[in-house]
């Protein structure tokens, strides 16, 4: 379905509209002041990767085991630990004594940071 933008030429407010086929006929008025005197704007178009595309580009998608991983406690922290890593931010010793705690087997009731 091709969309249309429009600028108007009286109140300078732009209206998109929608046509079932690049063949329907449009006659497009201004939503804001009603006027015909409208001129065409050039849309963006939009580009869509193909799967393999988008894991070439970042990656393919983590692989866990099942679809309970993060109700492991101890999953969670290796994700925490992790990504603390990948942006080297220190980790406060709050997060760290709760990821501890959860690998012991107590889940945290949360960080306060």
């Amino acid at each position: 379905m091709p969309i249309y933008e429009f600028r108007c030429k009286d109140c300078g407010q732009e209206s998109t509209f929608f046509t079932r086929s690049v063949s329907a006929a449009l006659e497009p008025v201004c939503r804001g002041c009603g006027s015909r005197e409208l001129e065409r704007l050039v849309s963006p178009v939009a580009y869509h990767l193909t799967l393999r595309q988008v894991h070439e580009r970042y990656g393919p998608p983590p692989q866990h085991a099942s679809l309970d991983h993060y109700e492991d406690p101890r999953n969670i922290g290796r994700e925490v630990e992790e990504k603390f890593r990948q942006w080297d931010v220190a980790m406060p010793q709050k997060v760290r004594d709760a990821i501890d705690a959860a690998r012991e087997g107590t889940m945290p009731e949360g960080v306060d940071l």
